[in-house]
């Protein structure tokens, strides 16, 4: 950095041998005052300024934050990059193709490499074929790496051919709880030089490291490749919301409600877009789980992180999980010098924030949140009023429409040689699951000490309940085992499955066939309750239309009294030995006991366990055999590794930015399209187009595995674009994955009408209302609709990322200006749409877009710089940095 500035490398203290940039030295006051988080951008920016990538006005304009927030768009490089198995194969699956792109062009693949250490984690999805003891753990893990062996070979092959990149073997755990438990730097150290660890990843959950101090969030494959190709994510200089935590919980209050009262909190506070950094007197009251719990949760309430700083939590968390003393001694002078620790205790200078959302701890009461969207919260002592007003509304994002005749109906069932009773909210899947609250000890404890009292009583849960526990990792079992009550958890029926999502993408094992009859025969409101962060519609079961999150030891009382028709304060959760009335109060576990559990069962040999376990690996994975080749040898009759066509036309150029001429609609869609609506992650539908294709290839619908398995193979996934069942496409009228073909009249599969408008050279868009591209971020949620020929979307809004990814793909993001959208233009999807693009395009520019009809509309196209501009030019950013090589 030029004069005044100078960037001044520092030894650390009584660690001479260490260097680090001194940016709190280099930013002065200015630097004093920034939110923590704002603090690892500028370090960032300072050590990775080259002039090019990252410029010295960069560094400028986020040391001067306060002014500049919202008004300038900054470079960050993360530290590092994880992925998980879903959304890394289709990564590295580019990689591959694009080493064949590079040799193609003359060049040499082997430098196709990424320029940014990578781990990939294979345990992410899990499908389960065996829910019930002893057919659970040993057997799923078996049946898994049949299936996927194609995948864990190609896995296996780009852990010994692509430098920088690390595997995480299978039956080891998922992205985000092994990024927390084994992964994590909190401070990176490559040859004594020091310097903030941060990350990137290709799943939402990697937000759950800043609950460690650890900046990080979940972006698109597409943005993940650039990363791991050297290139800066580009983001617009983020607000940052102070978030003070006062108070003290209740004592039946876990993290989860916790986490689901500041989401809502937060979500009226909109933070949407803008970091969260929490601080405040509350704060030292939260154990690093609940933190990254907390954090975990940012993407529900739209905030891009939620930051906790480094502080004498954190310090003592990692003391317990294996870092040794002299490194702990050295990261501390380290964010103690770099001013990157808090201290409640200083009267040091506090950071300064763009706005300040207070929380009183004491005012959480335990909640739920359902019945169909993960944001409508509901206190547990209204859960039976809240489940009536439900079968009474309208229906909608909460109402299911009941007549009052047939709300108190009643469906008798016979199953396994008994008579049950089924009604409207009568549970039918309850499921503790590996999304959030696994990382958690205190309330994977907490259920596990509840099940212990409900057994100890004589609670049961009914058989046809389909039960399941699959956890993050193996380090759940491992201390809720060693603790004593993995036992009483199997008798209700929480039997360890296996480790990966499972029931949360649609992976449970099916309903009894006696019980799916009941429920649709009797029109009931079935209801799934599961421990997990998000819910969407027909994701658990097609004939389970309420579905509830809440806190594992919920998830187990619920199960327990088979319904959410009922009030814990007054009701029985059932009867006990000798007749005995069993409220939940009577089996709720104090934070004293958990406590005291966590500190004995859990938090030293958890961690120790993992470490040996990641460095033996498994027999399976360790005598796994794959090729050793520079270049992947492409087998034409794999349906899981397919080499995809997004290289086909590798130019060195940009090619002129071309007209859309006589656009088609392809769908015509609403609001709050999510990227699951675009790009299903779950089982495959019998009648859909992939299941066609996997068909005709010789494939038994057993053998059809997942979309998320199948993410490798770009022929599954373009015809699973839109295959969602709960698809609602206006030109339809009712939830399908189907359209209507315009020049024939048919309706068809989306990807069979999208096939036809190829074969007859007609370009297509989608018209869509608010909110385009809700959900986990998803790169195949913009590389399928750029393979079924989208070449725009026109919506009235966009989720930051998925507008980002639509860019990095090749496809135009259009905004209708405000006001506006397709009713109040009048138009119906039916007419065609011609879009010229001016030859030199500039950021938020007005585009016109005009109709078959003859009327003339203007669009703001969602280019944000001068970045993006480049990246649609060329077709998106994979060929963009392909050029490079």
């Amino acid at each position: 950095l030029g004069s005044p500035y100078q960037p001044v490398i520092e030894t650390l203290g009584n660690y001479p041998q260490k260097r680090f940039y001194n940016v709190a030295k280099l930013g002065g006051t200015k630097y004093d005052i920034l939110p923590y988080s704002i603090r690892v951008f500028f370090e960032s920016s300072v050590r990775n300024c080259d002039g090019l990538l990252v410029k010295e006005t960069d560094a400028m304009n986020i040391l001067d934050w306060k002014t500049k927030q919202n008004n300038v768009e900054v470079p960050f490089c993360p530290a590092r990059v994880v992925l998980q198995d879903f959304t890394g194969i289709p990564a590295m699956v580019d990689f591959a193709a694009m080493r064949e792109a590079v040799r193609n062009a003359g060049g040499d693949p082997a430098k196709v490499n990424p320029a940014c250490p990578t781990d990939l984690t294979v345990d992410h999805s899990l499908q389960i074929d065996f829910s019930k003891w002893p057919e659970t753990v040993l057997r799923n893990q078996e049946m898994e790496f049949g299936r996927n062996k194609e995948r864990l070979q190609f896995f296996k092959w780009s852990s010994k051919v692509f430098k920088t990149v690390s595997i995480i073997p299978p039956e080891t755990g998922m992205a985000h709880q092994v990024n927390l438990e084994y992964l994590s730097r909190v401070v990176f150290e490559v040859k004594d030089f020091l310097y903030p660890d941060s990350v990137v990843g290709t799943d939402s959950h990697t937000t759950m490291v800043n609950g460690l101090g650890i900046l990080g969030w979940g972006v698109g494959g597409i943005e993940t490749e650039a990363v791991m190709l050297g290139m800066p994510l580009t983001l617009t200089l983020p607000e940052v919301v102070g978030c003070e935590l006062t108070g003290t919980a209740s004592l039946l209050a876990t993290s989860i409600d916790i986490v689901l009262g500041i989401t809502k909190q937060l979500r009226q506070a909109d933070v949407t877009g803008k970091l969260v950094e929490f601080f405040g007197t509350g704060v030292a009251q939260l154990s690093v789980a609940d933190r990254t719990t907390i954090a975990n949760m940012c993407p529900e309430y739209g905030a891009i992180l939620s930051f906790f700083p480094v502080d004498n939590v954190t310090l003592k968390h990692l003391k317990h999980t294996g870092f040794d003393k002299a490194k702990l001694e050295v990261m501390e002078a380290y964010l103690k010098a770099v001013k990157l620790f808090r201290n409640d205790e200083s009267s040091s200078t506090e950071p300064e924030y763009s706005q300040i959302v207070q929380i009183n701890l004491s005012s959480i009461v335990p909640c739920v949140s359902g019945p169909k969207r993960s944001q409508d919260r509901v206190a547990v002592n209204n859960m039976k009023s809240d489940f009536q007003a439900c079968l009474n509304e309208k229906s909608g994002v909460k109402g299911f429409q009941i007549a009052v005749e047939k709300q108190n109906d009643i469906v008798p069932v016979q199953y396994e040689g008994n008579e049950y009773k089924l009604s409207h909210g009568c549970i039918v899947i309850a499921a503790v699951i590996s999304c959030t609250n696994n990382c958690n000890p205190s309330v994977m404890l907490a259920a596990g000490l509840l099940a212990k009292k409900a057994v100890e009583a004589g609670l049961v849960v009914k058989p046809y309940i389909r039960t399941s526990l699959s956890p993050g990792s193996g380090m759940v079992t491992h201390y809720l085992s060693s603790s004593g009550v993995l036992p009483y958890l199997n008798k209700l029926g929480f039997e360890v499955v296996g480790y990966g999502c499972s029931t949360c993408v649609g992976n449970t094992a099916p309903l009894p066939e006696a019980i799916r009859n009941a429920i649709k025969q009797g029109d009931i409101i079935a209801c799934g309750i599961l421990s997990g962060t998000k819910n969407f519609e027909g994701r658990l079961c097609d004939c389970v239309r309420a579905n509830y999150l809440a806190s594992p030891p919920l998830v187990v009382a619920y199960a327990i009294a088979g319904t959410v028709r009922i009030d814990f304060e007054t009701e029985p959760l059932g009867t006990g030995f000798n007749g005995k009335s069993v409220y939940l109060r009577d089996i709720w576990p104090t934070r004293r006991e958990l406590h005291e559990v966590e500190e004995e069962c859990v938090i030293s040999s958890m961690f120790k366990e993992l470490k040996e376990k990641m460095e033996k690996g498994n027999k399976r994975w360790n005598s796994l055999e794959a090729p050793l080749s520079t270049l992947f040898p492409w087998d034409l009759k794999s349906t899981y590794i397919r080499c995809p066509s997004f290289f086909d036309k590798l130019a060195k150029e940009p090619a002129p930015v071309q007209a859309i001429e006589n656009a088609h609609v392809l769908l015509y869609l609403g609001d709050s399209v999510t990227t699951d609506h675009i790009s299903p992650a779950g089982s495959i539908a019998r009648s859909s187009a992939a299941a066609k294709y996997l068909t005709n290839r010789g494939l038994t619908p057993r053998e059809f595995n997942s979309y998320g398995a199948r993410r490798g193979n770009d022929a599954v996934m373009t015809r699973g674009t839109f295959a969602n069942i709960k698809l609602l496409n206006k030109f339809i009228g009712k939830p399908a994955p189907k359209t209507i073909h315009f020049p024939s009249g048919q309706t068809l599969d989306v990807f069979e009408a999208a096939e036809l408008y190829q074969k007859e050279g007609i370009p297509v868009i989608i018209l869509a209302g608010k909110k385009y591209g809700l959900g986990s971020s998803r790169d195949w949620a913009a590389k399928g609709p750029f393979l079924l020929g989208v070449k725009a979307v026109l919506a009235e809004s966009f989720e930051k990322a998925h507008r980002s990814q639509l860019i990095g793909i090749g496809i135009a993001p259009l905004q209708f200006l405000p006001g506006e959208n397709p009713s109040t233009l009048n138009l119906t999807g039916k007419e065609q749409f011609s879009i010229l693009f001016p030859q030199e395009l500039s950021p938020r520019m007005t585009l016109d877009i005009k109709t078959s009809t003859g009327k003339v509309f203007s669009t703001i196209a969602l280019f944000e710089n001068d970045v993006e501009i480049a990246l649609y030019k060329y077709g998106g950013s994979l060929n963009f940095v392909a050029r490079r090589f």
